[in-house]
């Protein structure tokens, strides 16, 4: 039976409230779980994978109905770049759809008064028209190469869309682009493409590398927002709107792309790396470009501060100051 406060009006996020954050060790997560005690909150709920594993329903019920969290950002889940996504699609889809699924339906089924799961740009077809507007979803094909994570991401956001009308729950949809910032995985086979490139680039400074090889044409254009602006984002949502100001779901982006070479040459120079960088073109480029049409989340009233080579510099600091990492 679902709790009284599930159809409450007040679903609104408040310092004092119970909030779950799922995925806190991740990149996103952790910016979440930053943004959270920097704006007072006290009562915020983690658990780890060994603690909690979201793949398992029954475990999933059991902690939502002991913890009763009033609030939960949904931010687990599995990812990488190209090649991971190319390399393990059963992974990717199976343990995406799992998480989203049960996190969702236990949240429904403990009467959460809001919750906030967060997709990515990939949802879209790849050849949407630039820049990309929300009202694109499903209207093409997606990138062969990331399709399963796609897939599992497009079910959140259609699971979060039918538990609403049919439960009258207030479960909202975020589509971030591009993410970077403290704690990524740097990873060389399953980072994405910043935390790639430095640390690609800061293995060569050390090593007196000549060259450093980066996959693609480098004619690819993207878009990327630091992991500190997703999170105020987030939070700015839940405090201040309600599932009906945001639609089926609203993309977070800062508007504005670069070229992937025009991207590593500015890491290259953050880095001190003064080798060549050599493009290769049979690897794949992904998407030639995906830039977010933001202007649904600027008419909410939220912008992102952080811009791209500052948020690189505090990205790349942050990688130097991991102690098991060559300086």
């Amino acid at each position: 039976m679902v709790s009284p406060r599930m159809n409450t009006a007040n679903s609104r996020l408040n310092a004092e409230a119970r909030v779950y954050v799922a995925g806190h060790r991740g990149l996103v997560g952790s910016a979440i779980i930053r943004r959270l005690t920097a704006g007072g909150y006290t009562n915020v709920i983690v658990r780890t994978h060994a603690q909690l594993d979201l793949i398992d329903q029954v475990a999933v019920r059991q902690f939502f109905e002991q913890e009763r969290p009033e609030h939960v950002f949904l931010a687990a889940a599995k990812f990488g770049g190209i090649l991971a996504n190319d390399t393990y699609p059963a992974e990717f889809i199976y343990q995406n759809l799992m998480v989203a699924a049960n996190v969702m339906d236990a949240a429904y089924r403990s009467g959460v008064r809001k919750l906030m799961f967060l997709g990515s740009s990939c949802i879209y077809p790849k050849c949407a028209p630039q820049p990309i507007s929300e009202e694109h979803l499903l209207t093409g094909s997606l990138e062969p190469t990331n399709e399963p994570y796609a897939i599992a991401k497009i079910a959140g956001i259609k699971m979060c869309s039918a538990y609403n009308r049919q439960y009258g729950t207030h479960f909202m949809a975020v589509m971030p682009t591009n993410l970077y910032g403290p704690g990524d995985n740097y990873d060389p086979l399953n980072s994405h493409v910043i935390p790639g490139l430095i640390g690609k680039m800061h293995a060569a400074k050390i090593d007196g590398a000549p060259q450093v090889s980066i996959w693609g044409t480098g004619r690819a254009r993207r878009e990327f927002l630091h992991s500190d602006d997703l999170a105020d984002a987030c939070v700015f949502l839940m405090e201040q709107h309600d599932v009906g100001d945001v639609g089926e779901f609203v993309n977070i982006g800062t508007g504005n792309d670069i070229l992937i070479s025009e991207l590593a040459d500015m890491i290259r120079k953050i880095v001190g790396f003064e080798g060549r960088l050599l493009f290769d073109s049979n690897k794949p480029d992904g998407t030639p470009r995906k830039l977010l049409d933001v202007s649904r989340m600027r008419q909410l009233g939220w912008s992102p501060s952080i811009g791209l080579e500052d948020g690189i510099r505090r990205t790349y600091e942050d990688y130097r100051s991991r102690g098991e990492l060559r300086r």
